[in-house]
């Protein structure tokens, strides 16, 4: 009786599986068909870090021997272009949720044989590792010309080891801001804020150590430095932290937003159904 239990439950598990990799394939697709927008999001992104080389190596007077809180002049340039890669390898979910509610998809959605929730995680994964690595090269291709290569061993391992659960997070907070389109329908403003706390206490514009202590001690409570900081930090700097507490800090973040998109989901969906749509 356990064995055949186990056994419907490892069966439900591979279609469920199925269905995501078929979405995340969808999806892949569909990216691909967007040449334009990749161009553009390519030339927006070398016009920020051309900015950020110029800024940073008049900070550093220009000499790339200098150490600032434990980083140099390159360090921080890479470290720029991995913060920038995430970042914009995060689609847009806020807008494409709230456009489902407003003209009523959601109610397609919703009576698919996949999870609502899991639906939209395997498209944008899919999404989001697609645009990381086209921006990963953009990037670095810029930051190779003007500080020269990556020459940071683990760290590499160390980045993409940590960018997965980057990646979820920034899912989860995006669909926590997004879900709220099921009670007041725009969710731009709180997108801006979203985004906006990612570039400060996130470490997307400077690293968390160039910030004030104070600063330092709040931004540890965030869930933000497990999606930029993390990732970047350890590829420039490996060892600064122990990879394991990083690990395990990202999990404790994606149990506890997990948690609390599948509360509102199930609120939203509920007051949807009592509202009909």
């Amino acid at each position: 009786m356990g064995s055949r239990v186990f056994g419907d439950r490892l069966e439900l598990l591979s279609a469920r599986s199925k269905k995501a990799g078929a979405v995340a394939r969808i999806t892949m697709k569909q990216q691909m068909a967007y040449k334009t927008d990749f161009i553009m999001r390519a030339s927006f992104m070398l016009m920020i870090l051309y900015v950020f080389v110029q800024l940073w190596s008049a900070a550093y007077d220009g000499d790339a021997g200098r150490v600032i809180n434990g980083f140099t002049l390159k360090q921080i340039i890479w470290y720029l272009v991995f913060t920038e890669a995430i970042t914009m390898g995060v689609p847009a979910l806020c807008g494409l949720i709230e456009n489902e509610v407003k003209n009523g998809d959601i109610a397609i959605r919703l009576i698919r044989p996949l999870s609502y929730i899991g639906y939209h995680y395997a498209a944008y994964l899919s999404e989001a590792v697609f645009r990381f690595y086209i921006h990963l090269a953009v990037g670095g291709a810029i930051a190779w010309l003007c500080v020269g290569p990556p020459t940071f061993g683990l760290g590499w391992a160390g980045l993409f080891s940590l960018t997965l659960g980057a990646l979820t997070i920034a899912f989860l907070l995006n669909m926590i801001v997004a879900l709220c389109a099921l009670w007041v329908e725009e969710t731009r403003g709180m997108e801006f804020v979203l985004h906006k706390l990612q570039f400060t206490v996130g470490g997307m514009l400077l690293p968390l150590d160039l910030m004030p202590e104070p600063l330092q001690r709040v931004c540890a409570w965030l869930p933000f430095q497990a999606m930029l900081y993390f990732p970047a930090r350890t590829a420039v700097n490996f060892g600064a932290a122990p990879l394991l507490q990083q690990f395990v800090i990202q999990a404790a973040w994606i149990a506890v937003l997990a948690a609390a998109v599948m509360l509102m989901y199930r609120r939203g969906v509920s007051k949807l159904h009592v509202n009909g749509g």
